[in-house]
């Protein structure tokens, strides 16, 4: 069965969501991050996808207290991503309690940075963020478009040793109007060593099944829960 990623995006250490990348289309959940962290545990979740959107927007982490919060709080395995833009950035995340970080901007603008990352923490360790706007790869908490085509973005990391990646359709991200299989079908016949987890779009629980059956190995799904779309009784029911 594909692994249920839940997701926990993070402004002034609130969890919030937004739609299509857009910042000024958030909406803001008034529950503590660490609680709805432990409750996803209590369903016998074993990861957790957490993104600081206010380091992804200004260049650096910002929300590494709530990271470290959150870390110390659970037995989450925990993937961040967000503002991890330079060697301090990546040992503030793994210090904070993170066990892997994904990199989106930074592979695109400072691959050598990237690749040290690869070789220093281990291909287990560091994803590679491919944030996907109309073919190309977005940046910058998807506030720019560059001009790399998604599939000569990964194979050029994957030739490198990338083995794991997040990919998420921008237009569907936050919109719960289904998950760009097609685009992950893709990706995976392209690249079979890669390990996707497809992210955005997710609207309900047929949506899951539906990338479960393509063979998508994990998906990462936030609004959908938050907005009662998918129970956490479905999610639990899914693993008996």
């Amino acid at each position: 069965m594909i692994e249920i990623v839940p997701a926990i995006d993070i402004i002034d250490g609130k969890l919030v969501r937004l739609r299509k990348g857009d910042y000024d289309a958030k909406t803001e959940y008034s529950i503590d991050p660490v609680e709805v962290a432990k409750s996803f545990e209590g369903i016998g979740l074993h990861r957790l996808h957490v993104v600081d959107l206010d380091g992804a927007k200004g260049g650096h982490i910002v929300n590494a207290k709530t990271l470290e919060r959150l870390a110390t709080s659970t037995s989450l395995i925990i993937d961040f991503g967000g503002g991890v833009k330079s060697n301090d950035d990546a040992r503030i995340a793994f210090d904070a309690g993170a066990q892997m970080i994904t990199g989106g901007s930074i592979a695109v603008h400072r691959p050598q940075m990237f690749l040290s990352w690869l070789e220093l923490y281990g291909p287990d360790r560091v994803i590679l963020g491919a944030d996907i706007k109309d073919g190309r790869i977005a940046t910058n908490g998807w506030i720019e478009e560059s001009d790399a085509r998604w599939q000569t973005f990964i194979q050029s990391y994957v030739a490198r040793g990338v083995r794991r990646v997040i990919s998420t359709d921008i237009s569907r991200d936050g919109m719960m109007t289904g998950p760009a299989t097609e685009l992950y079908k893709d990706m995976m016949v392209d690249f079979p060593e890669l390990h996707v987890t497809a992210s955005g779009g997710v609207s309900c629980i047929n949506d899951v099944l539906q990338l479960n059956e393509a063979g998508v190995p994990s998906v990462i799904i936030g609004k959908a829960i938050y907005e009662g779309r998918i129970t956490m009784h479905e999610i639990e029911n899914l693993y008996k």
